[in-house]
């Protein structure tokens, strides 16, 4: 018996080394000398990344950093993305103020492309870009309370998307600690402030990250179920999952009371149009969050038939880029922002 269980067990690690060897060559041929932990080098690669445009925050976890220019995005000194004018544009103050995630932000277009740039001639008014990379729902409420005191709005304008209410469960994303909220019925307690420092991506392995984190066959399975981003990014969750969406009519109560004109606006992630399924729970956790918003005396908007029609017309390559909407993308965007803006949330100049 032993002898039989030996061979099986040898038959199997035989399998498997063969089909690790294959998966490499698939790679190509460098995955087959270098063998470090491929969960490791991703998370030093994320935090690498984010280094040099955001700034550590003890309130909100990660900021823009100011003065940042690289590779056509651009920050002020007060670490907001810039939004470059037509010349000659006379822009009416105070100015509408945005913040949310990477679609508010702009990620993958230049400056100009982004639809806060772009929303600036078709409203008159200047825009503040206070959009961060990465945040969920609650640190993107708190950006628009600090952000609201400093800037005095005549609008603002928050933009989601449904995985921002995932991100309300964790406590770190993405390898860089953040606030989170506690609920307790109808209240939000703040946890996790002062933020603390993020730690070395070398101690944010678990057991089996550390013993199968280098196995090329295990990533390549993971990637193919559509299961790796979970495997191997640095989030920490604090709250069950759902916890997200259960806040959401909470967090936009607590941003009903700056009592500023508000929009909130449901963005979408190209693999929405990639999958039927994933497209139908984007939706319903959007129509959620939006409804919270009407309940909270907020105004609405729903950027998903717009886009899908600009889909329909001129290709998904046209539409998106790699994870994010591409210029035209942005300029419809712009345009139902600026419409709904006009319609009632936004002061006549």
């Amino acid at each position: 018996m032993l002898g039989r269980a030996a061979l099986v067990l040898g038959s199997v690690l035989v399998t498997l080394l063969v089909l690790e060897l294959g998966c490499r060559l698939w790679r190509g041929p460098a995955a087959l000398f270098d063998w470090s932990n491929i969960i490791l080098a991703e998370r030093q690669a994320t935090l690498k990344a984010g280094a040099g445009r955001l700034k550590r925050d003890s309130e909100l976890g990660f900021v823009l950093r100011p003065g940042y220019a690289a590779e056509g995005v651009t920050y002020d000194l007060h670490g907001h993305r810039l939004t470059p004018a037509p010349a000659g544009t006379g822009l009416a103050e105070p100015p509408v103020l945005v913040v949310g995630d990477s679609y508010a932000h702009g990620d993958e277009v230049s400056d100009g492309e982004t639809w806060a740039a772009l929303l600036q001639p078709l409203t008159g008014r200047r825009t503040v870009n206070a959009g961060v990379s990465g945040y969920g729902l609650d640190q993107t409420v708190l950006r628009a309370e600090q952000q609201v005191r400093e800037v005095k709005p005549a609008a603002l304008v928050l933009v989601f998307i449904a995985d921002d209410l995932r991100r309300v469960e964790m406590s770190r994303v993405w390898g860089a600690e953040k606030p989170y909220f506690q609920p307790s019925g109808d209240e939000l307690t703040l946890r996790n402030v002062p933020v603390p420092p993020s730690p070395p991506p070398a101690t944010t392995l678990d057991l089996w990250q550390s013993l199968f984190g280098w196995s090329v066959l295990l990533d390549t399975i993971l990637r193919h179920k559509g299961w790796q981003y979970e495997w191997s990014i640095d989030h920490v969750r604090v709250l069950p999952r759902g916890a997200g969406e259960a806040m959401a009519c909470p967090l936009l109560k607590r941003l009903a009371g700056l009592r500023v004109p508000t929009l909130v606006v449901a963005e979408y992630d190209p693999y929405v149009w990639k999958n039927a399924e994933y497209a139908g729970e984007q939706r319903r956790l959007s129509r959620g969050v939006l409804d919270c918003a009407r309940a909270a005396g907020l105004g609405t908007l729903d950027l998903f038939e717009a886009i899908d029609a600009g889909v329909k017309r001129d290709g998904y390559a046209a539409m998106f880029r790699s994870s994010h909407a591409g210029p035209l993308g942005h300029r419809i965007a712009a345009e139902r922002i600026a419409a709904a803006l006009k319609d009632g949330y936004m002061p006549p100049r």
